[in-house]
């Protein structure tokens, strides 16, 4: 016999479920679309040096220094830009950071030298610097826990997406558009790509809505449901003690996922940076078309496994394994890059190292969201970020500085597989203090 409350029950039920799919809806389709345009312009570099190494006669060193640069400047503002963004709403912050760093992008067009592209790059960093941390601390206002690795995965599917589509466009403006009112294809590419961020940003402006309470789109019954399912969701408030934001930051797994975090955007920046460069050596060709459509490959096949992997990870509430074993798909991945001379084996591996990188990272973002409180949020979530992209900072004049010492990729690429083996020692120090 079917009971009042388990009437009610099913109805709450329905009504939750519907009140997520609405922001999901809302929000989610929106921010893919400005985490593509924001990773497009962060990796397009990586396709300019295919002609603009040359025209500005930059050597690897040069160029990954020009990259560690980025992520210096992008490093040091991200904490004040996720406080900044608490103070003045996502709506107002978001929008800001999209059009100023579009700007910037866009004028990269106008360097002459190894000077002008340092300090060019250090402006995108700065003015860039809290998008990413900025877009998951906003998504835990919003998603419950049981749909955020879910929410995290559809979002930095955009990576990929971006590798993609990135690869096709930005090797069709470099060849075709090379030349047009004398200007080279890269200068027009940086130009072409760093417009979208400007109109998006005045746009997001008047789209974004910064908490559930705000909300004309949604009803009053919607919004207490929805608070309701993100408050119960917060597992740092009904099992720990509260403590100071302070003391939360610098709790030792938090200090334990930024190193591990550090050690994944290794390869993860790795692939952003040198795939287009690597797949040319791989297949012994120079053209750039082709280069960008086989540097698609990898990235497609993780738009594949992204969703599979993060909806296990949802359904289970299981995170440390998916993460650790996304991290071993990915090392195996370059292992296979570095020691198997065939050529389609050698792209096989790089699905492996692409794929198992977005999986692992993914999952990654749920972690430290399901220890601090939503107090404590904004600076941590900055912190593990900012000393991830650490990992941004170095690696590019690291795989740099050893491809021009030793004429191969093999070098970078083994420092890369053994930070992928770090992190997923640590992840496992982390699970471990959590059941202490």
């Amino acid at each position: 016999m079917t009971t009042i409350a388990s009437v009610d029950y099913a109805v709450g039920q329905r009504g939750a479920q519907e009140a997520v799919r609405k922001v999901w809806r809302r929000l989610i389709p929106f921010l893919f679309v400005l985490y593509i345009i924001n990773y497009l312009d962060r990796i397009n570099i990586g396709f300019a040096a295919l002609s603009m190494n040359k025209d500005l006669m930059l050597t690897a060193t040069v160029f990954g220094l020009a990259n560690s640069i980025f992520y210096v400047g992008y490093v040091a503002c991200e904490i004040p830009s996720n406080l900044l963004m608490v103070r003045y709403g996502a709506r107002v912050w978001i929008a800001r950071i999209l059009i100023s760093w579009g700007l910037a992008s866009a004028a990269t067009m106008l360097v002459m030298g190894p000077n002008s592209l340092y300090f060019a790059r250090f402006l995108v960093g700065v003015l860039e610097a809290g998008f990413v941390p900025g877009v998951l601390l906003y998504l835990t206002y919003w998603i419950p826990n049981s749909h955020r690795a879910r929410a995290n995965g559809r979002l930095m599917m955009a990576q990929p997406v971006a590798m993609a589509i990135g690869g096709g466009i930005s090797g069709f403006i470099l060849e075709h558009m090379n030349g047009v009112m004398g200007l080279q294809g890269w200068r027009w590419m940086f130009l072409l790509e760093g417009v979208p961020a400007v109109f998006l940003g005045v746009v997001a402006y008047f789209y974004l809505t910064d908490k559930p309470k705000d909300a004309t789109w949604l009803d009053e019954t919607e919004k207490r449901t929805l608070a309701n399912l993100v408050s119960s969701g917060d597992t740092t408030q009904k099992k720990a003690p509260k403590a100071s934001v302070w003391k939360q930051v610098m709790e030792p797994r938090i200090v334990l996922l930024a190193l591990a975090y550090f050690c994944l955007v290794n390869t993860i920046n790795a692939n952003a940076t040198w795939i287009p460069t690597i797949v040319r050596e791989v297949l012994a060709t120079y053209s750039l078309s082709y280069v960008g459509l086989v540097t698609a490959i990898p990235a497609l096949c993780a738009l594949v496994l992204m969703p599979l992997w993060t909806r296990s990870s949802d359904r289970t509430l299981e995170r440390t394994w998916h993460v650790i074993v996304a991290l071993a798909m990915a090392a195996v991945g370059w292992l296979i890059v570095i020691f198997v001379p065939e050529p389609v084996l050698r792209l096989a591996g790089l699905v492996f190292t692409v794929s198992g990188a977005f999986c692992a990272m993914c999952v990654f973002w749920a972690l430290p969201q399901g220890i601090l409180s939503e107090e404590a949020r904004p600076a941590g979530i900055g912190l593990i970020s900012a000393v991830g992209l650490l990992g941004s900072a170095i690696s590019p004049a690291v795989v740099g500085v050893l491809k021009d010492m030793t004429g191969s990729f093999a070098a970078g690429l083994f420092y890369v597989t053994a930070l992928l083996i770090v992190s997923m020692i640590l992840i496992l120090a982390v699970s471990s203090r959590a059941k202490a």
